[in-house]
């Protein structure tokens, strides 16, 4: 059975915006992290951590010193482990869905994230999720796992995707007590 449910598309079609709609219209205890752009007079810095229950921090700066980077942008791996690795283990432990955007370049440099993301899956939670398009080794494997769907998402598709996103999500949530 599926219970991880991922979406993909190209930068900017909204996948967490959906994300994040779907959470809000299922109403149940979620746990995880979602992404945000940070901007400074329009232009594009980095990208900060935002968990659900409201912690955080930039996962990613053009100001950031780092040996791992992904264009302009240096990854912060502490904060990626400290507050996105550590929302989603609360995740595992405690919510009725697990939030995961995303299993990108940057995440994917921390091995934590890898086996945080991994044991999400293993849990047999429900996990609603967003993952690179393009190809990566590790990001292609989980793409792969029997337990998960991908769907693809296009700026023509958006209301129909979120749709069985949704209707996917409400057959395998069973709300803890």
């Amino acid at each position: 059975m599926k219970t991880a449910f991922f979406l993909t598309g190209r930068p900017g079609v909204g996948k967490t915006t959906i994300l994040k709609e779907i959470v809000a219209a299922l109403g149940v205890r979620a746990g995880g992290f979602y992404t945000q752009e940070e901007r400074h007079e329009g232009k594009r810095e980095g990208f900060r951590l935002v968990t659900l229950d409201g912690q955080t921090a930039t996962l990613a700066s053009i100001h950031h010193r780092s040996p791992h980077r992904v264009s302009k942008y240096g990854v912060s791996m502490e904060n990626l482990d400290r507050v996105g690795v550590a929302a989603l283990r609360r995740a595992i432990d405690e919510g009725d869905l697990i939030v995961v955007d995303e299993v990108g370049k940057m995440e994917l440099f921390s091995p934590e994230f890898q086996r945080a993301v991994q044991d999400a899956i293993e849990s047999g939670r429900p996990v609603l999720g967003t993952i690179m398009l393009g190809p990566h080794p590790w990001a292609d494997k989980l793409k792969q796992d029997s337990r998960v769907r991908v769907f693809p998402l296009t700026e023509s598709n958006r209301s129909q995707v979120s749709n069985e996103v949704l209707e996917a999500l409400r057959a395998v949530i069973s709300p803890a007590s």
